[in-house]
């Protein structure tokens, strides 16, 4: 599989990209900083330096051009302020998505949030970047590629154990970014995950046992 995934070197991103380098597949890391290529190397993936916030669609479509699957895992990060969520974690990921229709590319999953069903109708950065997340689902929901929306609840850093708990309602709890980023391996690689929205939370089953119970 060739995967391209925006925002490469975010923490999730990067423990995807090894998982699936591992596996053999081909990825391609969307950088905005070009000191991160060698970083995006070393995870096994293909550094490509396209920022999705001033880079045209056109631009964004040749990057991705050929590729099976995009991954939007990009975000403005914690440090940003509430114009940004929008300008990247909403512009971002639908320019993607737009450069994914151009360019040919089916299968688009996102990595949302916990929180994006239901948004705040005002208050701090952090609801400006759930609402942010919202609007960007939403695009992608309504669109007519083949999407999966993933919302992890709380995220911590903890060793991943490969085993989660995953719903199709919100959640609360807490779950590694390492069992995130298997889940999104799995659903990568399984397409009646298409048309899903997924809650993961720290859980007993196996990822894949898991993602299997969701589609039975």
């Amino acid at each position: 599989m060739d995967v391209a995934i925006a925002g490469a070197h975010g923490q999730i991103a990067r423990r995807l990209t090894r998982l699936l380098a591992a596996r053999g597949d081909r990825v391609r890391g969307l950088v905005r900083n070009p000191n991160h290529a060698d970083d995006v190397r070393s995870d096994g993936g293909e550094p490509v330096v396209c920022d999705l916030e001033h880079a045209t669609t056109e631009e964004i479509a040749a990057a991705i051009a050929g590729a099976d699957a995009v991954v939007f895992a990009a975000g403005a990060g914690p440090g940003s302020g509430a114009e940004r969520k929008f300008t990247m974690d909403r512009d971002g990921a639908i320019k993607l998505l737009e450069a994914a229709r151009a360019a040919g590319v089916e299968r688009y999953v996102i990595v949302s949030a916990v929180g994006a069903e239901n948004p705040p109708a005002g208050g701090d950065v952090f609801g400006a970047y759930l609402r942010a997340k919202a609007e960007a689902d939403r695009a992608l929901a309504d669109s007519d590629r083949a999407w999966t929306i993933v919302r992890p609840v709380r995220l911590t850093d903890d060793p991943g154990t490969g085993r989660v708990r995953l719903n199709t309602e919100p959640a609360r709890g807490e779950v590694s970014r390492d069992d995130v980023a298997r889940v999104l391996e799995a659903v990568l690689h399984e397409p009646r995950s298409a048309h899903l929205i997924l809650y993961v939370i720290e859980g007993d089953e196996p990822v894949d046992e898991a993602l299997a119970a969701m589609l039975d």
